[in-house]
């Protein structure tokens, strides 16, 4: 008998953490693979579907607003079959395109697949918005958000979806597995209509993965961005991003701050550039923090519909906030895009802050003991993951050294698939002592969270300089290592073209010679030429010191014959690849014509000069030997 009792005791227990459990890990994993969806979706929108800036940001934007707007189709459904059909077709979508994406190899495949997973994800969103509880909805949400933000962190911001391999299939089936499991038994679940979770937390849902993915994603570089920093430094702030996320998942659980205190946090992220900054480590507490207190909201049985409806607006809101914060580096919206994230953060704290107005609120509790053993285990994970150390410098003997410049389009290649470490393996084959990369990303959501230039350098074991140019984490970089005397990065005129660019001058040695380096990415020729040709002057002849041979290269989106390439030679370049063949560089499928370039002051004379027909951006690289003359 008293066996007996034992079992039904431990029957109940499990069934006690099955119930409490199976809600919160369903939505978690769901917010997990649509974010996996997303991350492929948003690039797979520019590099295939845009093609490079052939097709229409009017079109790209109707394309890309058809997979957000489908899922409101649901809604009149789930009038005649309910709503748990539609949350399990979801969620069996939503696994199959995820597999599906696994296993393609990009193009058209990818960008369709993507897609169709953003749809199924915003399908199971609406399902899990009409059945989980208040308690459920929170936690779920942001352990989503946390779950995606430290897998990525744990694979060094290179996502499963970019890898081959046997590992990356085993764990992408075990995700998929896990999820279908606790949506099947949190479907079995009884549900209380009078505890649904209020409409107000799934509206939160799209802006909390908007404001976590533009602040969570990039490396934090408090000073100044342009300087690699040691591997301590980096590991660390890998680590306590961890450790944030965990403990936000466990504000959004266990505890309900003080509206002020949330909102307060949310006005001070807003204050700051939210990219780059240490104090985006605050932004999962604050995100956390306002889940719950919307779970505070009133009881939405009379309305369960308003629910779903609710999670799908609030996804538009991340599409909104998406498209319109990246189309200000294409096109002139008439304000600054900083106005998006700012707005859709003080979105997030009225949202929470209406809802739990007139509502007493518990004063916060500090579970320790509940978050720490998970937290920090992951954190120092994540920061063994991440330790890159900083190469030695290297002296170069000789007169001769190799040269690369790439634009690399954010690491996507010719069939969309984020290339970065294929570009690495064949720049290192080249054997190179500098490589000049242009469109580097660091961070952007928009092109999955990626630190292109940190995992390039680390495999080609290089030290790398980096220059901003749109904002904080897009420009050019230079990777060399050898000793660097003199970097600056000096902000070009815009001339009425709205994305930003720089030139970032640098003086290195080589065979005990100063060497100027140019590297450039004119975005507006006829006006940035000159600006250009101007630093290359001052550079090849400095105030009170001895003239040096200079190079100016990149995409300067300059022909051998525009008028803006007669103002560069003017300044005393000249272009070696005319008499090596004159190869053209764009587009990388199929080229016609050299945008990018290597120009040559005297004292330095091309040994060779090769345009190697690789796919991995939509331009081709130049490679050059060069001598001191």
């Amino acid at each position: 008998m008293a066996g007996q009792v034992t079992e039904n005791r431990d029957i109940g227990i499990v069934r006690r953490l099955t119930s409490r459990c199976a809600a919160p890990a369903a939505i978690a994993l769901g917010v997990l693979l649509l974010t996996d969806a997303l991350r492929v979706f948003l690039p797979s929108l520019i590099t295939l579907y845009g093609r490079a800036g052939e097709t229409p940001p009017e079109q790209m934007g109707l394309f890309a607003a058809l997979w957000f707007v489908l899922p409101f189709a649901a809604m009149p459904v789930a009038r005649l079959t309910g709503v748990r059909p539609i949350l399990l077709f979801g969620a069996v979508a939503l696994v199959a395109a995820r597999i599906g994406l696994q296993a393609a190899d990009g193009g058209d495949p990818q960008l369709y697949l993507s897609a169709i997973g953003v749809c199924a994800g915003l399908l199971f969103l609406y399902g899990a918005a009409r059945t989980a509880t208040r308690d459920a909805a929170p936690m779920g949400i942001a352990a989503g958000l946390a779950a995606s933000t430290v897998v990525h962190l744990l694979l060094d911001r290179m996502d499963l979806v970019w890898r081959d391999g046997p590992l990356p299939w085993i764990a992408v089936l075990a995700v998929c597995a896990a999820f279908l499991a606790a949506v099947v038994a949190s479907v079995r679940l009884p549900h209380r209509p009078d505890d649904l979770a209020p409409a107000a937390v799934w509206l939160l849902a799209g802006p909390v993965l908007l404001v976590g993915g533009m602040t969570m994603g990039p490396v934090l570089f408090p000073g100044d961005v342009s300087k690699q920093h040691s591997a301590v430094f980096t590991s660390l702030g890998v680590a306590l991003q961890v450790v944030a996320l965990c403990w936000g998942v466990v504000i959004a659980r266990t505890t309900r701050w003080g509206w002020w205190s949330a909102i307060s946090v949310l006005v001070t992220v807003a204050w700051i550039a939210m990219p780059a900054s240490p104090l985006t480590l605050l932004v999962p507490l604050a995100l956390g923090g306002c889940l719950r207190l919307s779970a505070l909201g009133g009881l939405p049985a009379a309305r369960p519909p308003r629910s779903g409806a609710a999670a799908l607006a609030g996804m538009v809101v991340f599409l909104v906030g998406t498209f319109l914060y990246y189309a200000a580096y294409d096109a002139d919206l008439g304000f600054p895009n900083v106005v998006i994230p700012i707005g859709v953060v003080l979105l997030v704290g009225a949202v929470s802050a209406k809802v739990s107005w007139r509502r007493p609120v518990e004063p916060a509790r500090w579970p320790f003991r509940r978050w720490l053993p998970a937290a920090l285990p992951l954190a120092l994970l994540a920061g063994v993951v991440t330790w890159h150390p900083v190469p030695d410098e290297r002296v170069a003997n000789g007169p001769e050294f190799t040269l690369i410049t790439y634009n690399i389009r954010m690491g996507f290649g010719l069939k969309g698939r984020l290339d970065l470490d294929r570009i690495a393996d064949w720049a290192r084959a080249q054997r190179p002592d500098v490589v000049l990369l242009s469109e580097v990303d660091r961070g952007w959501m928009l092109n999955g969270g990626h630190d292109d230039l940190a995992r390039i350098a680390a495999r080609l074991g290089m030290r790398y300089y980096f220059a901003p140019a749109a904002d904080p984490l897009w420009g050019d970089a230079l990777l060399t290592n050898l000793p660097v005397r003199q970097i600056v990065s000096h902000p070009l005129g815009r001339h009425d073209y709205p994305t930003g660019a720089q030139a970032q001058a640098i003086v290195l040695t080589v065979g005990g010679t100063e060497v100027g380096i140019v590297n450039t990415h004119l975005q507006a020729p006829p006006g940035q030429a000159p600006e250009a040709a101007a630093i290359v002057r001052a550079l090849a002849q400095p105030r009170g010191g001895t003239a040096r041979p200079v190079l100016l290269a990149g995409d300067l989106n300059t022909t051998p014959d525009d008028p803006a390439m007669r103002v560069l030679t003017a300044a005393g370049l000249s272009d070696p690849l005319l008499t090596l063949g004159d190869p053209p560089t764009s587009p990388a499928d199929a080229p016609t014509q050299r945008i990018d370039h290597v120009l040559l002051s005297s004292g330095l004379r091309a040994v060779e000069a090769r345009v190697p027909r690789v796919p991995f951006s939509d331009h081709l690289p130049i490679v050059v030997r060069l001598r001191l003359e």
